[in-house]
């Protein structure tokens, strides 16, 4: 059998005297479409933390189901090369890079996992260009020579997801990627989401908004209280019943062209 993309077994993290996540266990496979949901404090940016080796796991000492870690089958990785594999956006990644570096200096950070680039870091003719290859994937190349002082949110947030792309990762790792931006934002992102989908690109995708599930995740993991609550296909999982309980109020559905909400 090929080996997950990602494969978590027995995974329990502390923060401070709180415990985030209390014994998860998910496999998701390489080229899968994945969507992590859940409210606010349920485990999902811990969960994402644990995969891109932010934060560790507990040691579970003499118990014959110790914790373990893999990607793509491997345990032990050195972060740099983990990042080629995995391109990570997130808010807290978006709030360092909101300082006066230009579009090019974000996308080429990428080879480095710094953010902008400095004096110290040579910047070769290949990552040259394959940073401009990714802007114009998503979209923006005409931000290239600009700060991103001088970019609205979703300008940003684009710039960002090619900094994420340019190693040409297996997958995109998405922690709440809609926050901050306004509704017309909000679709553009999709909009390019959708296109890296298509193109072969994995998403696993942490949020507790439900409209940003593009319509090419056909998976969704529940998260509650630092546990896996559910997990299946989006028909199955994404229904009143499993949802007023997660977080804890009536609501009722809608789906059109792939897309959910509630009220």
């Amino acid at each position: 059998m090929q080996p997950a993309l990602i494969e978590l077994e027995h995974i329990s993290v502390m923060r401070g005297e709180t415990i985030a996540l209390d014994d998860v266990s998910l496999r998701i496979g390489a080229g899968e479409h994945v969507a992590i949901l859940g409210p606010n404090g349920c485990g999902k940016s811990t969960l994402i933390k644990v995969i891109t080796r932010e934060c560790y796991p507990l040691s579970r000492a003499g118990k014959d189901d110790a914790s373990r870690v893999s990607i793509l089958g491997r345990e032990q990785w050195n972060v740099f090369e983990l990042r080629s594999l995995l391109g990570i956006v997130s808010s807290d990644l978006m709030t360092q890079c909101t300082r006066e570096f230009t579009g090019r200096d974000i996308a080429l950070s990428g080879f480095f996992s710094s953010v902008g680039i400095w004096p110290h870091q040579e910047v070769t003719a290949e990552m040259r260009v394959k940073a401009d290859q990714a802007l114009k994937m998503l979209e923006v190349s005409h931000l290239a020579d600009r700060t991103t002082e001088e970019m609205s949110s979703g300008e940003a947030r684009r710039v960002l997801l090619a900094r994420a792309l340019v190693h040409e990762p297996l997958a995109l790792v998405l922690d709440e990627p809609s926050t901050a931006l306004d509704l017309f934002a909000q679709h553009e992102l999709r909009e390019i989401l959708r296109k890296l989908a298509r193109a072969g690109i994995g998403i696993v995708m942490v949020t507790h908004h439900l409209s940003d599930l593009i319509p090419e995740i056909d998976r969704v993991v529940l998260m509650r209280g630092g546990r896996i609550d559910a997990d299946g296909p989006k028909r199955e999982i994404l229904v009143p019943e499993r949802l007023q309980p997660l977080f804890g109020l009536p609501l009722e559905l809608s789906e059109r062209d792939g897309y959910y909400n509630f009220w």
